[in-house]
């Protein structure tokens, strides 16, 4: 039996009323300043409250299944498309009704995603709501930001007596960084962080071939943190995720909401994990500097310099998270991150999986008009 002719016309009308709304709401993301009054300060808060509000007391990521239940569907779908392309005889009009079908799913992912939380890469963000203006940075400035970075660091280790990190429980880390939230709202309202919902990732064994430690889905409001990686990473990714879930969709600026409310944090477990990850930002962004101007004595000086400047105990706790993610890599984890890569940059981030050294832009402008990190 052949396909009716009359089902591409209805799917070519579908596809067209499914045009409307997705052109409007493309033309509407180059208002950034519209996005940033009317979605972000307005529409996406009640959207993720309300989802928040939903998944927050249940013991596990329903974002996580959702991902299980797409992917069969999927599955199921496509296998099914072929048994009945052998009926139908895959011809012409077949597979373009086939691809109708695609575009038109493609067509409501697309509204949906971007209503529901996808807006948020076209807002002014953070930068309007500071007044900041990160700028291209020399050499000099990334070289300073780093010795603070290790001043903070070695400050913060010396605190700890401990020789082995202790492992704070995953409960209590999101309490605390609840807490730093909500400390931070005192000076900044924009940061009020309500209705807790991070959940330990599903996919916390699959971690070192996707290459994630955490991740936020934007359907049901969750961020989920792998469980499975050294525990003073934690903290961080949490502030992180949850900056995601506050709208900042950038991981730049999700970096930079979690860098204002760890840093901030009475907890000096919350401190130093923040301060380790930026200074490996820093370091990195270091490397690019020197590697650049092909002065190869500096380079080694600009390595040398870092490691006796830094405390032994911060290398020892640096070196033990370095070896863990080495012995778990794999040939599979480049290719997840090529596809996130491109994701990141068909939502604006044009450094791609990059974009996350960019906080570094973000502490030169903080320090330059605050007079500190």
């Amino acid at each position: 039996m052949k396909t009716d002719a009359k089902i591409t016309v209805k799917a070519l009308i579908s596809i067209g009323l499914l045009l409307i709304p997705a052109i409007l709401i493309f033309i509407f993301s180059y208002f950034s300043l519209q996005v940033e009054e009317y979605y972000s300060n307005n529409w996406y808060p009640a959207i993720g409250n309300t989802l928040r509000t939903i998944t927050k007391n249940l013991p596990f990521s329903i974002g996580d299944l959702l991902y299980i239940i797409i992917a069969f569907s999927l599955i199921i779908s496509f296998l099914q498309w072929i048994i009945n392309g052998f009926g139908f005889g895959f011809d012409l009009q077949y597979i373009v009704g086939g691809l109708f079908i695609v575009i038109r799913k493609l067509l409501w992912l697309y509204i949906f995603f971007k209503l529901i939380w996808g807006l948020n890469y076209d807002r002014m963000g953070i930068a309007y709501q500071l007044n900041l203006e990160p700028e291209p940075y020399q050499k000099e400035a990334v070289v300073q930001i780093t010795k603070d970075l290790m001043d903070s660091l070695n400050a913060c280790r010396r605190q700890m007596k401990d020789t082995i990190m202790p492992d704070q429980d995953f409960e209590k880390i999101n309490r605390e960084a609840y807490k730093s939230y909500q400390n931070q709202s005192m000076s900044y309202p924009f940061l009020n962080y309500r209705n807790r919902a991070v959940k330990k990732s599903l996919y916390s064994p699959l971690g070192d071939f996707l290459g994630f430690t955490g991740y936020f889905n934007p359907f049901t409001g969750e961020a989920q943190v792998r469980s499975d990686i050294p525990r003073i990473m934690i903290p961080f990714i949490t502030c992180h995720e949850m900056a995601h879930q506050m709208g900042y969709a950038s991981e730049s600026e999700a970096n930079f909401v979690g860098y204002l409310t760890a840093s901030h944090s009475k907890d000096i477990y919350f401190r130093y994990s923040v301060y380790l990850e930026l200074f490996s930002y820093a370091q990195g962004e270091e490397i690019i500097l020197f590697g650049k101007e092909k002065d190869y004595p500096a380079f080694e000086q600009m390595l040398q310099f870092n490691k006796k400047y830094l405390d032994s105990l911060v290398r020892k706790d640096r070196k033990e998270i370095r070896q863990f993610f080495q012995k778990r890599k794999n040939k599979f984890s480049p290719a997840f991150g090529s596809m996130y890569d491109q994701y990141l940059k068909l939502n604006k981030q044009a450094a791609g999986i990059n974009s996350y050294d960019d906080v570094i832009a973000w502490l030169i402008a903080y320090k330059k008009k605050f007079g500190k990190i």
